[in-house]
């Protein structure tokens, strides 16, 4: 029986039990693509990466994410998480302040600096505005909860509706049931994640719902918050100098705060916008199969 070799760690926290949890497999060059879905439904986290060769050679190594039903192209915790596996584990250099990781959507560049690691948002695609009273209802808020900005799907590989809020007791009463998240389809529309947040003095405090993708609420997005950056300055969201550096407070809600920052360079992100955060190692285990 074969045995593999896994981690978890908790992403965007400092501190144990916090953050978003993360299974990683360092070694899965023999898995088969349903015995990796099967790993993911069975240990149950949002997501479950498994490191594979790079096919690039300009890579250093391969991921593929799984959800608990389906693999994602790119997604920011496992990015994060996996890249703090890879350099632990000596699987890329140690001190090694750069390199590139091989994912479904495209080569993803990641860079340490002052102990957080950093991934570059693959390009933000635009979709289509909502309205705001219908998003209201669908989070059980009252119109008045939704800022002015109308609601927008964003996507930078995983589609998320944005709906800013007034204010964070909007967000902490928001909630997102799969009869709600349906209704905020078109029909024939792909189902999407609906992010929540509310402009504080710092950034964002924020919430993230998936029904539709076996995730009630998310702990922390980073696949969101590039485009959530991109959101939030587009609208002047975001306060002081010029909003080019802030962080979204995310998960508090549910007991597993995170803390996920946002560098957007160049005008509105035309250079990149950049998401990081820390990372705790958790658990050291084996699989057998």
């Amino acid at each position: 029986m074969p045995v593999y070799r896994y981690r978890v760690v908790d992403v965007f926290t400092e501190h144990p039990l916090e953050g978003n949890p993360l299974a990683v497999f360092p070694d899965a060059a023999s898995m088969d693509d349903a015995t990796m879905q099967k790993i993911a439904r069975e240990l149950n986290l949002s997501e479950t990466t498994f490191v594979l060769p790079a096919s690039n050679q300009e890579c250093a190594a391969r991921v593929r994410i799984f959800t608990p039903r389906k693999e994602m192209l790119f997604a920011g915790h496992p990015t994060i998480g996996t890249s703090f596996v890879l350099l632990d584990e000596g699987m890329v250099p140690k001190g090694c302040e750069s390199f590139v990781l091989e994912e479904k959507i495209g080569p993803v560049p990641i860079r340490v600096e002052s102990g957080m690691i950093w991934l570059t948002t693959p390009p933000i695609h635009e979709g289509r505005t909502f309205d705001s009273a219908l998003c209201a209802r669908a989070l059980g808020l009252d119109a008045t909860e939704i800022l002015g900005p109308a609601p927008q799907l964003l996507s930078a590989g995983n589609p998320n509706l944005f709906v800013a809020l007034k204010d964070k007791a909007s967000v902490d009463k928001a909630d997102l049931e799969l009869a709600g998240a349906r209704s905020l389809r078109e029909p024939g529309e792909e189902a999407f994640c609906v992010f929540v947040f509310a402009p504080v003095a710092n950034g964002a405090y924020s919430r993230m719902f998936a029904p539709e993708f076996g995730v009630v609420e998310d702990p922390a997005t980073g696949s969101a918050t590039g485009p959530l950056g991109l959101y939030m300055m587009r609208h002047r969201l975001v306060s002081g100098a010029d909003g080019s550096q802030f962080v979204s407070e995310q998960g508090t809600s549910m007991g597993r705060r995170s803390f996920l920052h946002v560098q957007v360079r160049g005008e509105q992100g035309a250079a990149g916008i950049d998401v990081g955060g820390h990372v705790t190692p958790l658990v050291e285990a084996t699989m057998t199969l």
